[in-house]
């Protein structure tokens, strides 16, 4: 039995194959995950210092990268959820959910380490997330990206702290890794007919400011539909959450009438492209998108 989508552009073209009539299309993509969660500081630690979440992982065909084939059918569409703030306790925040298209997964953002020296559990991700402030106890590293790996890479580390830290490091984002305070920037795309930034990291506690994309400064959630990280948590309490993900799909104009998107949250619209109006396809929930 056929598969909705394949990878690869062209490939059941070549053969002259349609399903029920209708020929196969070629489509670019980009898919965000949700980005991390801000890390916690411990109760009664006023000095509590966390890391920023890191940017949801990034991946794209446009412009010029390799493009899905789809036939006539129905194409689930999981969207990232944002990664939760980490628990008050020196708890990290939470990894951000994948997000999937075809053949096609980004990783969600790692969360932001616990202040001091929170474990580093849930820091690997799409982009990682940034190292918490560590209290005078010894250097502490941000989570590793493009966790696991992807070519192109869908993102870059956290950032690590030394000895000692007054501050929490940043997450890393699409374009960029964690350093200090500051976090990665994202990556902008204009898939959608305009230049969006997606898939910052999140601003380390405290003052941090959070990358490009829907990073979340300092004590600020992630940007949702951005796959953004949290910033870090200044202080004693519970962490900050991240920014959901996003799917978009960029098909031909003439394919337009044969598109329909569920449910009714995600969209179909129209775009200007260099070559004629395209088909755009946004999914900011779980769905489907289905052709024929």
């Amino acid at each position: 039995m056929p598969l909705n989508s394949t990878r690869g552009a062209g490939s059941a073209k070549a053969f002259g194959f349609t399903a029920g009539g209708v020929a196969p299309v070629d489509v670019d993509y980009l898919v965000v995950a949700g980005g991390g969660g801000g890390g916690s500081g411990s109760p009664g630690d006023a000095n509590a210092r966390g890391g920023g979440g890191g940017g949801g992982g990034y991946r794209t065909s446009f412009p010029g990268g390799t493009k899905i084939t789809l036939i006539k059918g129905t194409t689930p569409i999981t969207v990232g959820a944002a990664g939760a703030g980490g628990g008050p306790g020196n708890s990290p925040g939470g990894r951000g959910g994948d997000s999937i298209f075809s053949t096609i997964t980004s990783t969600g953002g790692g969360g932001g380490r616990g202040s001091p020296r929170g474990n580093i559990t849930n820091s690997p991700g799409g982009s990682g997330g940034g190292a918490a402030a560590d209290g005078g106890d010894g250097a502490t590293e941000g989570g590793t990206g493009n966790t696991p790996p992807v070519s192109p890479p869908q993102g870059n580390p956290g950032g690590s702290v030394g000895v000692p830290s007054p501050t929490g490091a940043g997450g890393g984002g699409a374009t960029g890794a964690g350093s200090g305070t500051p976090a990665g920037n994202g990556a902008t795309n204009s898939i959608s007919g305009s230049p969006v930034a997606y898939a910052g990291g999140g601003g380390g506690a405290p003052g941090g400011s959070g990358g490009s994309g829907g990073g979340g400064n300092s004590d600020n959630s992630g940007t949702p539909g951005l796959g953004g990280g949290a910033g870090g948590r200044t202080g004693q309490g519970t962490g900050i959450v991240g920014g959901s993900g996003i799917v978009i799909i960029r098909a031909p104009g003439a394919s337009g009438p044969k598109f329909s998107v569920s449910p009714g949250t995600n969209t179909k619209t129209t775009s200007p492209a260099p070559d004629g109006a395209a088909t755009i396809l946004t999914f900011t929930v779980p769905g489907s998108a289905t052709y024929g």
